[in-house]
């Protein structure tokens, strides 16, 4: 069948990645960044450290602390693990599901492009105008003009509002590719458990990022507009903003955890050669967190007041919560046992995941009992708690997912060698920083103050504390070093560097090509490839003859739109300030500078409906010259 020639788009350097929307590269672009926000974040942390080192120390002033405390609590949730799994789900899922591409490219750039400017916008915030300082959680009234009169807050709302557009719609373009785009044979109950966690993770961030969406906008109103959504004199409410963020919040750190959860399914079931034990309780526990996720948010506000009823309600759900999870952490004991396990640098972060969650999700059900809440409730014990299960759980899921499908994005295995050391370096770290913290809560030691006395306790705990966090960021720069001395070599991986792949994404060349497999594969069973191997077979079985292959175009506009939406955020935000220069200060008071931006988005937004772009396509005599096979 002959198609209409269309011109094909081919941008070469800087260009090609501004306007790609190859999912694989898009990937690379979420790495990247992702990469540099964890790394503010990360120095951030260690600076927060160096500060409680020792008693009284004076190493940073109280502001600037409250500056450190909110901005690595955001950068790190928000802007750093974010983008790292949505990196690992753009760059895996369609692979896994047998896919060419995800359902919408386009929206797929987009989501990359405002969640980046979304970033970038809260992070200026260190260079003009003043830092947000009212905590991650931004309870108001700290967070009102009152008592933060400069711009910090509003580059917290409105920064997260831009980059939340761009993870709702990678959230639902996930969603439409799992359901739709799975090749022949690809039933939900045959998907990988990692396309499972990034499916419920995409469900739930469709429904929860609505919620601090609403929250941002409400405080941003109050803040810029005079609102008063959360101004008590005028009948706001206060706990208003805490039920919002926290509808939101809890479901958030599911959102962060279900993929870790996948990756280490994937990791632990390869390198035992062994099927995944309990594949069916394993989805339905993923569905059932996903749920329960949304019954739990006021297990953060028992402190607050909403009566005996209400925290007996949300105790219960909490606790219930650890029945799926305590399902996941079997299952994958019962993976291991018997099986040929090899303790690749993946492995070991992935096997290191488990007792380090366990003990975060013990916490966890501590903390949901009420009566001892009020106890544990704003000290270190909860910092523990939590860092327990997102760095001892996400962090270390993340760096087993990226050790594993290394090879699969860049055509290179990462050292082994020095992958094993850098877990030993962090993990030792890891819990040598949060494990005192536990102690130094119970102890008394109280959450986000800028120092304590001496003689309280505290003083050992919080050196220890210390010397683990600087043991860690050695463990991050010894894993940037091992990209860097990888990246030196020549990108030569095979197919299925493991040996052991059960997937999909090892039936393909590593890297892929831009049209991922050459014909789609007909899947029949799970652990598709696995199961071609134990046939006897040296490839999948094709679900269509050779023929061509549509492709999606580049495009410039994501990168413009979200440009906009930064423009317009510094419009609004710097509305009502007085400038020095009369022209500047014209132009930011009038919404001249607010409403330049919007026109920027929404002119793009017109451009991209008014010009039809059909793509291109990659003829069959092209695929045979390739000689790929998929």
């Amino acid at each position: 069948m002959a198609h209409t020639a269309h011109t094909v788009k081919r941008y070469r350097g800087l260009m090609d990645w501004l306007t790609t929307v190859d999912h694989k590269k898009i990937g690379v672009l979420y790495l990247i960044a992702g990469a540099l926000f964890f790394g503010i974040g990360g120095i951030e942390a260690i600076l927060i450290r160096i500060q409680l080192i020792k008693p009284m120390n004076d190493f940073v002033d109280p502001q600037t602390f409250n500056e450190l405390i909110t901005m690595h609590g955001t950068t790190m949730i928000f802007l750093g693990v974010m983008p790292i799994i949505f990196a690992l789900m753009n760059a895996i899922v369609p692979l896994q599901i047998g896919a060419r591409d995800v359902a919408f490219p386009f929206l797929n750039s987009l989501g990359f492009w405002t969640f980046f400017f979304g970033g970038l916008l809260l992070n200026l915030s260190w260079l003009i105008g003043g830092v947000p300082d009212a905590g991650w959680t931004s309870y108001v009234p700290l967070s009102s003009t009152e008592y933060s009169p400069h711009h910090g807050v509003d580059f917290y709302t409105l920064g997260l509002q831009i980059s939340g557009i761009g993870t709702l719609i990678g959230g639902i373009n996930f969603l439409a590719t799992i359901i739709n785009m799975r090749a022949p044979g690809m039933s939900f109950m045959r998907m990988p458990m990692f396309t499972w966690a990034s499916f419920i993770t995409s469900a739930l961030i469709l429904f929860a990022f609505p919620a601090v969406t609403v929250g941002l906008v409400l405080l941003t109103f109050d803040r810029l507009f005079g609102g008063n959504f959360f101004y008590i004199p005028n009948g706001g409410s206060i706990v208003l903003w805490q039920h919002i963020f926290w509808i939101f919040g809890h479901p958030e750190v599911y959102i962060l955890i279900l993929p870790a959860f996948g990756i280490i399914s994937d990791v632990i079931s390869t390198f035992s050669r062994k099927r995944l034990f309990g594949y069916s309780s394993m989805v339905f526990a993923t569905v059932l967190i996903g749920f329960l996720g949304f019954m739990v948010w006021a297990h953060h506000m028992f402190t607050v007041g909403l009566g005996p009823v209400a925290n007996a309600l949300f105790s219960i759900a909490t606790m219930l919560i650890a029945v799926p999870t305590g399902i996941k952490i079997f299952n994958w004991l019962f993976t291991m046992w018997g099986g040929s396990i090899k303790f690749t640098a993946a492995n070991l972060y992935a096997v290191g995941f488990i007792p380090t969650f366990v003990m975060g999700g013990v916490t966890g059900v501590m903390l949901a009992s009420a009566p001892a809440d009020f106890q544990f409730h704003d000290t270190y014990f909860v910092v523990a708690h939590f860092h327990y299960v997102i760095v001892g759980g996400l962090v270390l899921g993340l760096f087993s997912g990226l050790h594993y499908w290394w090879p699969k994005m860049f055509g290179r295995v990462l050292a082994e060698g020095l992958g094993k050391a850098t877990f030993w370096m962090f993990y030792i770290g890891f819990q040598l920083t949060f494990f005192v913290q536990h102690f130094l809560g119970l102890t008394g030691m109280p959450r986000r103050v800028v120092t304590y006395l001496p003689n309280q306790g505290f003083d050992t705990m919080n050196l220890i504390s210390t010397v683990g966090a600087i043991m860690m960021g050695i463990g991050v720069l010894m894993f940037l070093y091992n990209i860097v001395i990888t990246s030196r070599k020549p990108a030569n991986a095979s197919n299925d560097p493991w040996e052991d792949g059960r997937t999909l994404e090892w039936t393909i060349p590593s890297p892929p090509p831009e049209y991922n497999f050459k014909q789609t594969p007909l899947v029949r069973g799970y652990d598709a490839w696995w199961k071609e191997k134990m046939d006897g077979n040296t490839e999948m079985k094709p679900a269509e003859p050779i023929g061509s292959i549509h492709m999606p175009s580049p495009s410039i506009l994501p990168f413009f739109m979200s440009i906009g939406l930064f423009i317009a955020g510094l419009g609004f935000m710097f509305a009502k300030d007085e400038f020095g220069s009369g022209i500047v200060g014209f132009l930011f008071n009038n919404y001249i500078i607010s409403g330049l931006g919007l026109l920027i988005t929404f002119g793009c937004m017109f451009l991209r409906s008014v010009i039809d772009d059909h793509g291109y396509h990659i003829e069959k005599e092209e695929l045979e010259d390739k000689g790929v096979k998929a």
